[in-house]
């Protein structure tokens, strides 16, 4: 039976431009949910709770939104912020663009991982299990950074999108498969 990786994106960090200045202390006196503390921090603090995600603004209309956990999640959160913003006067003017700047996901391949054997024969890695006990494998392509444990857990970060994230699993599953670099885990029978 062929095993197949558990995959789950963990959090996407995105920015958003309004294409306009905002009076964040006008958007503060009338959008519930936010903090500002011009004193503290220069930005605004707007947090959903569905979508659960964390939005800071900035006067200059520029955003960076953390928290998603899917790429629908996030353009939920963001049309649900701009539709906050409309219902309490805020006019928003000309489209507003959302970029993904980095899907941070965790994977399981089900089956360890020999390290050592990885470490020399893998590309872009570094391993020094005494300052830290994962593999750190700088893929090409997709241009990823993979957190490899011998347990067969990952932690993949850069990807820019969800394809991505699949496409490094799976890519490196199948080389450390070519490398024999994985065994199946003993069943606890």
């Amino acid at each position: 039976m062929e095993i197949k990786p558990i995959i789950r994106v963990e959090n996407i960090v995105a920015t958003a431009t309004l294409d306009q200045n905002l009076d964040l202390s006008a958007v503060a006196r009338t959008v519930s949910n936010v903090e500002y503390d011009p004193e503290e921090f220069p930005g605004l603090i707007y947090r959903l709770s569905k979508p659960r995600l964390t939005a800071l603004i900035f006067n200059s209309g520029k955003m960076v939104i953390t928290g998603a956990k899917s790429k629908n999640q996030l353009i939920d959160g963001f049309k649900k912020i701009i539709r906050a913003f409309v219902r309490h006067g805020i006019i928003i003017v000309g489209k507003p663009r959302i970029q993904i700047q980095n899907i941070v996901a965790s994977a399981s391949l089900g089956m360890e991982v020999d390290l050592e054997k990885a470490a020399l024969l893998l590309p872009n890695v570094m391993y020094e299990p005494e300052q830290f006990p994962g593999l750190i494998h700088r893929m090409e392509e997709p241009k990823v950074v993979l957190l490899i444990f011998s347990s067969g857990k990952m932690v993949i970060t850069g990807a820019k999108d969800e394809d991505e994230v699949n496409t490094a699993v799976y890519g490196i599953l199948g080389r450390l498969r070519e490398l024999e670099c994985v065994r199946e885990i003993p069943s606890m029978l």
